[in-house]
């Protein structure tokens, strides 16, 4: 509401808004303003979002390696003027060691992680560096291999074609993630939790970096505590964090309580371990030295983990590698079943061909997925109230037989290409989803456990038998130890395993009602 009234192009929208004195306005801004805080970037970028930032590296390794490779055989066809056949193993080897010697050097100076504090001068000196040793290996093998003063002339060549590339690509590189930085997709959010002392020296810290976000505090102490501490807002307490609107944009939740105070402390720990966020105890910021340390880790690398699960980049990268490859092939492949199943529903019942439901993604985001419709336009429930049953009505006739093979999920492969979800996780529910009468969510204490990964098509679950309504308080807390149980042991193989076994399990499943 408050957004509404300061819209300072409110009254070319045609809406009926009240007219706001310049007083009010500049009121309302200023409580908006302080609610926002110091550290809120203009959009909140998702942790899903920004994890992709990451996996940029191991692109821009993969291009450095196919580059180097390109200009060794560059140098070695020159070489050869033309007839590599006849090239002696003597004049491939230089060329073969400088390519080797880059390329390690390249990642031994650490120029593919995204570390903030490093100069433009600095990763430019690296790379000529890097090109400068790999030329001098090169150069040594030459004198083993060919005659006394014999200096190729391509591999003089290499190296100043190598020099020139690489500077310009690695000036590209930087500028970009530099523009990531300045567009918060690199900056890490936390919440803080404990409006004390700490948290005000941690504030005031981060104050003069700038490079971590602290977008609230919450304490459930609120009657002795201020709204603001240096300017950061105090959002609520402890239970108001475990289902606030801000957590799926949180990399970090840092609990800046007195250590001593161990019984608060462990408290606090155990209730936030429902939450699929990364949870880190501070210690050690009684002086200026403690607190840089610990604002580095918060900016380059986690704190000391207390709950949580971290996705390592390089499992992460290599499945939405996955899920591109496998997911783009079936969408090729299935195009012509989900063009007979699109033509199929608009003949069996009146309304739109997909239905679109709101879900929990990865780390409580809140995405839309998408299905084929298989309900009567009139019985959609967006947050299965109430789920499925056997002979449902509302259900229908191509309905039930896209639900029973799963084929109402084919356009689920639309959210695996533009990274919602993946191929195999734990299968998204929809925000609010019940079982009997209860959210599913408040059965079980590690519901939100499952939040960690990306959801995905297919999962341990389903092919494990739990697949389809939950229907009491058991039903939840087993799909919720196979999701975790995945989690803890995704691998690629599992991944192939799981989608192999999926279409047995989906064909051979009589009792799953869906």
């Amino acid at each position: 509401m408050l957004i509404d009234l300061i819209r300072p192009d409110a009254a070319k929208t045609g809406h009926s808004h009240r007219q706001v004195p310049d007083a009010e306005r500049a009121r309302l801004t200023e409580a908006l303003h302080v609610r926002r805080g110091p550290f809120r970037p203009q959009r909140l970028v998702s942790l899903r979002e920004r994890k992709s930032g990451y996996w940029a590296a191991y692109v821009f390794r993969m291009v450095d390696i196919c580059a180097l490779i390109f200009f060794g055989f560059l140098g070695v066809r020159a070489e050869s003027r033309g007839n590599l056949l006849s090239l002696p193993v003597g004049q491939v080897l230089p060329f073969l060691v400088a390519t080797l010697v880059v390329a390690m050097t390249l990642s031994a100076f650490g120029l593919y992680r995204l570390n903030r504090t490093e100069k433009l001068w600095e990763r430019l000196l690296k790379v000529a560096a890097s090109v400068g040793l790999g030329a001098a290996a090169g150069f040594a093998v030459t004198r083993l291999t060919l005659e006394p003063g014999i200096v190729p002339y391509a591999l003089e060549m290499w190296t100043m074609a190598s020099l020139a590339f690489f500077s310009l690509l690695h000036l590209l590189w930087f500028t970009t993630v530099a523009r990531w930085r300045k567009q918060g997709r690199l900056t890490p959010n936390i919440v803080i939790v404990g409006a004390t002392k700490h948290a005000q020296r941690l504030i005031d810290g981060a104050l003069a970096r700038r490079d971590v976000n602290i977008l609230g505090i919450f304490d459930d102490r609120l009657a002795r505590n201020p709204d603001t501490v240096l300017g950061v807002p105090v959002l609520g307490d402890t239970k108001a964090l475990l289902s606030h609107k801000i957590t799926p944009y949180v990399d970090q939740i840092v609990v800046a309580l007195d250590p001593s105070a161990k019984a608060r402390v462990k408290d606090i720990i155990t209730r936030l371990k429902s939450l699929p966020n990364e949870v880190s105890l501070l210690v050690d910021v009684h002086n200026d030295e403690g607190r840089e340390a610990a604002l580095s880790r918060m900016a380059d690398q986690p704190l000391a983990r207390v709950s949580g699960i971290t996705e390592d980049d390089k499992r992460a990268f290599n499945k939405r590698v996955q899920d591109m490859i496998v997911g783009v092939t079936a969408l090729v492949v299935f195009a012509p079943v989900m063009a007979m199943i699109a033509i199929l529903i608009k003949l069996d019942s009146k309304g739109p061909v997909f239905f679109r439901q709101r879900r929990h993604g990865f780390n409580n985001e809140p995405i839309m997925v998408w299905k084929f419709r298989s309900m009567r336009k009139d019985a959609e429930d967006a947050t299965a109230s109430q789920q499925v049953t056997a002979g449902d009505e509302r259900v229908t006739r191509i309905g039930r037989i896209i639900r029973k093979t799963s084929l109402d999920e084919l356009p689920q492969l639309f959210n695996v290409i533009m990274g919602e979800m993946s191929l195999v996780g734990p299968r998204p529910h929809a925000i609010g989803m019940k079982t009997g009468p209860d959210e599913s969510a408040r059965l079980v204490a590690e519901y939100a456990w499952r939040h960690r990964m990306k959801p995905g098509m297919t999962g341990w679950a389903a092919v494990n038998g739990s697949r389809g309504p939950l229907h009491n308080a058991d039903d939840v807390r087993r799909r919720i130890s196979l999701d975790v149980d995945y989690i803890e042991r995704q691998s690629l193989w599992l991944d192939l395993y799981i989608m192999m076994m999926t279409l047995p399990c989906i064909l051979g499943d009589r009792k799953a009602i869906r």
